[in-house]
């Protein structure tokens, strides 16, 4: 090789590309974004689910899917088409706010009051 020869090489020997920065790398956690990505979906998964549940319940407690023909019997044909309240929102508002459940009205009424006992005599 001439000294013409390695002069040209040592010109364009800082053209050449670097190994290291040729091909694109990542530093986003992919297995983080995966698993909010997976929680998300399982949130509104549980959204949907309780919004579904709190429709049923509403129509139970309401009495809006009793079967016209035998009385006391619920019509459960019903229960997947009903629309209790007039949006989705508010079963899930209702969900996120009532966590104990409510005694049904008819028997709040059905129950007998509890006897009291009389005090026990004061001893001497």
């Amino acid at each position: 090789m001439s000294d013409t020869e390695g002069k040209i090489l040592r010109i364009y020997d800082k053209s050449k590309p670097e190994d290291e920065d040729l091909y694109d790398s990542s530093n986003v956690n992919h297995v983080a974004w995966g698993l909010v990505v997976l929680f998300a979906g399982l949130t509104v998964w549980l959204a949907i689910a309780l919004v579904n549940a709190e429709n049923q319940r509403n129509a139970l407690m309401t009495g809006a899917c009793q079967d016209p023909l035998f009385k006391g019997v619920v019509d459960k044909a019903c229960l997947v088409t009903v629309h209790s309240r007039d949006h989705w929102w508010e079963h899930l508002w209702y969900g996120f706010t009532h966590v104990t459940p409510e005694v049904p009205q008819q028997s709040r009424r059905a129950r007998k009051p509890q006897p009291q006992q009389a005090p026990a005599p004061a001893q001497p």
